[in-house]
């Protein structure tokens, strides 16, 4: 080990090194109160992160699980002080909340049982998610649909509440399971419950799983108990944690949120409380992007052989201008019957299914390819690009560019830490 004293001969830039010394005491500190084991807090942290090289630095410290079990609260609060911290982003259940207060420094919350508003919450579009979900099931035909989570943390109740809502606008009805009854580890489940409500469930059935933790304990128990997914079940999941979702067999499907841009609002607002620009608590939303489709939902619930048929001539043609004539010229009846059992069945018209299909195409090509997105447009069986952007907005919201230009990166994100 090599020992160095300070020389008095040596010329030293002291004006640097007061410069670099107040850089770093300006720097604040940040402590995480929470584990990061989630591909959900994973993006939250890199959207954290990301705020923070552009307009910090700050200092970050992730308290160690097996510091608080050993000292609890009043050793973080303890430690907090010492350490002199100037926020905390931490998860509710696993800390006293009052006991935080009582550091009076900013603190924000993530994965929490019910949203309060005497503190700023990391939230998110959870009822919207549902939805998102009920529609992609919707479109491939499902009339059984099924819903598994737990009634006690408020993003599981209410992504099945539009779930259902969703569902049951188009007259059906959804069989929930909720494991309350949860042991210490936070995610056991009884295989054998759980594969008793699975076989009961009318077949095909549609399953959304309140998270990728969820919709994995059904495909395990799938596995041991012979049921076939997704030909017996498609399981759909949230999060889309790419761990979780490929070690799955069949890999799952799930939906994809706008995490890692919450983690980076967060931190912007966690910065204006730092410097006393907001007093108010606030909460930041997260919304649904789109679905990862995988294996596990790779299931069209559709009896009827000649709107199968269609579904099929669509996916195989969707690239090359195609007319409903052309379409209704692959099955042995006319428009008029062609359109009243496609609606019947899928909810939505032939015409409208074909421009829902370009438009999911061409959004995960926005955020895969490098190429103008005339080009990418033209792909997908768009022939004028004015178009595109209309009916792109109409479906997503946004504009192919903001959607690229948002997403994109996101989807970068993910494929580097893969």
């Amino acid at each position: 080990m090599t020992v160095r004293f300070f020389n008095p001969e040596k010329r030293y830039n002291f004006a640097v090194v007061n410069t670099i010394s107040n850089i770093i005491l300006r720097m604040k500190k940040i402590l995480l109160l929470t584990d990061f084991s989630s591909g959900y807090s994973r993006s939250l942290l890199r959207g954290i992160v990301r705020w923070s090289k552009a307009y910090g630095p700050w200092v970050f410290y992730r308290m160690p699980q097996y510091y608080r079990e050993l000292y609890g609260d009043d050793g973080v609060v303890r430690w907090a002080n010492e350490w002199k911290a100037d926020a905390i982003i931490a998860q509710l259940e696993n800390v006293d909340l009052e006991k935080l207060n009582e550091l009076k420094i900013p603190i924000i919350i993530q994965n929490y049982r019910e949203r309060s508003d005497k503190i700023c919450n990391i939230t998110g579009d959870y009822f919207g998610t549902g939805e998102m979900a009920a529609d992609f099931f919707l479109n491939r035909g499902f009339a059984n649909f099924a819903y598994y989570g737990f009634s006690d943390m408020i993003w599981s109740r209410e992504r099945a509440d539009g779930f259902g809502s969703r569902v049951k606008k188009r007259g059906y009805t959804v069989s929930t399971l909720n494991n309350d009854n949860r042991k210490t580890e936070q995610w056991s489940f009884d295989p054998v419950a759980l594969s008793n409500w699975l076989l009961s469930l009318p077949k095909p059935v549609a399953l959304f799983a309140c998270d990728d933790f969820f919709a994995l304990q059904i495909t395990e128990t799938c596995k041991i108990y012979d049921i076939a997914v997704p030909d017996e079940i498609s399981v759909l999941g949230t999060d889309n944690d790419e761990l979780l979702c490929n070690i799955s067999h069949p890999p799952l499907s799930s939906v994809v949120l706008d995490v890692e841009t919450g983690g980076y609002q967060a931190a912007a607002l966690l910065q204006q409380l730092m410097n006393h620009e907001i007093t108010h608590a606030f909460d930041i939303v997260i919304p649904p992007i789109r679905i990862e489709a995988r294996q596990s939902t790779e299931k069209y619930a559709v009896n009827d052989k000649y709107l199968l048929r269609v579904i099929e001539y669509i996916k195989n043609n969707y690239a090359r201008y195609i007319s409903i004539d052309d379409i209704t010229r692959t099955v042995p009846f006319s428009r008029r019957i062609l359109e009243k059992k496609f609606k019947e069945s899928m909810g939505i018209t032939v015409y409208q299914y074909l421009l829902q299909y370009r438009v999911e195409l061409f959004s995960e090509l926005l955020l895969k390819s490098d190429k103008p997105l005339e080009e990418l447009a033209f792909l997908c069986g768009f022939e004028d690009y004015k178009n595109v952007a209309r009916v792109f907005r109409k479906y997503k919201k946004t504009t192919p560019l903001q959607y690229q230009n948002r997403y994109g990166r996101i989807h970068q994100s993910s494929l580097e830490t893969q």
